[in-house]
């Protein structure tokens, strides 16, 4: 049976205008990263997402390599779809990348107009649909054109198999000579997706600058820097959590005392607004409204409720801001 959602799913979920669009985004986004490969349990994401999408969550991210194995998240989130949300098409935005590796020989990588489109052709059929409504260019490729980039971005609109695209990991100047190529063509960038959290703040000199220059939307991602501005690690690393275990992406090491001790103290500062530590960090990227939406990732369907209560304490203070840079620094 198709999932029924819950009828009040828009009252306490925040949406925000993407750059000078007509589109709105949750204030909080779920991405496929981890947690839906084939490696990991289909029921446990099928219950994140009906629950995301209850919650007021619209906006599902995934790329082509996701997994493990690479492509298997679209091919988990293409059967919840069609499981679950198929009759709610039309209230989902649904986005998807290239631009790693996907396939041997020289179409298989970076950002030719070949590889590009040939990956969204895999992509549509994993996710059993027509179209996305956002297609990103996950990472700036030293070796194409740019024109070429942009231009099959372009082409990939027209033909209809996306409504929007947008860029991810560009810097600055790639980002406004981007805009400018996309914007000739006649197809804007709606959205740029960065790395942006409290540990890594690289986005404040000058990408942010650029993208309300050119009316483009953000989306960060790893917003609680790989689950380090959460409660997780207060105690030390659990025996079942993502440090302890093989992921290359969260290590021992990245732990260390200098970086614990300021988590620590940032704990303190959202229990005294009445937060997690991980709501407070997203509330932190998305304060001052520079930010469109924070994209989480997710391993059970509590972290994703206690992420759409984040916006719930308030903003910030000018004293609590102050404070939490002296951490920070």
């Amino acid at each position: 049976m198709q999932h029924t959602a819950d009828p009040n799913r828009y009252d306490t979920m925040a949406y925000r205008r993407c750059g000078r669009s007509g589109l709105r985004l949750p204030a909080i986004s779920l991405g496929l990263w981890h947690n839906f490969g084939g490696k990991d349990a289909f029921e446990n994401g099928r219950q994140m997402v009906r629950r995301a999408f209850d919650l007021g969550v619209t906006h599902f991210d995934l790329a082509n390599n996701y997994g493990p194995p690479p492509g298997s998240a679209e091919d988990t989130f293409g059967s919840i779809l069609k499981k679950d949300l198929a009759g709610y098409r039309d209230e989902l935005i649904i986005s998807t990348k290239a631009g790693y590796y996907m396939w041997p020989g020289p179409y298989g990588d970076w950002g030719s107009r070949k590889y590009l489109i040939s990956s969204l052709d895999q992509s549509l059929k994993r996710l059993q649909l027509d179209y996305v409504d956002i297609y990103y260019h996950h990472r700036p490729d030293p070796i194409t054109p740019l024109e070429e980039t942009m231009g099959a971005l372009d082409q990939i609109v027209r033909q209809g198999k996306a409504l929007y695209v947008g860029l991810s990991s560009y810097n600055p100047e790639a980002t406004r000579e981007a805009s400018h190529i996309l914007k000739a063509l006649g197809t804007p960038c709606l959205i740029h997706q960065p790395k942006y959290s409290m540990m890594a703040r690289g986005i404040e000199d000058g990408l942010l600058d650029v993208l309300e220059d050119e009316g483009i939307g953000s989306i960060a991602f790893s917003p609680l820097d790989k689950g380090i501005l959460t409660d997780r690690y207060l105690s030390g690393i659990a025996a079942d959590s993502r440090a302890a275990g093989p992921s290359v992406f969260l290590k021992p090491e990245d732990l260390n005392e200098l970086r614990m001790n300021k988590v620590r103290r940032l704990n303190e500062v959202a229990a005294s607004r009445g937060q997690k530590l991980s709501q407070m960090a997203l509330a932190w990227v998305l304060r001052g409204g520079r930010v469109t939406s924070a994209l989480i990732g997710a391993s059970k369907v509590s972290q994703i409720e206690d992420a759409a209560g984040a916006l719930h304490a308030g903003d910030f203070t000018a004293e609590e801001l102050t404070l939490i840079d002296s951490i920070l620094e």
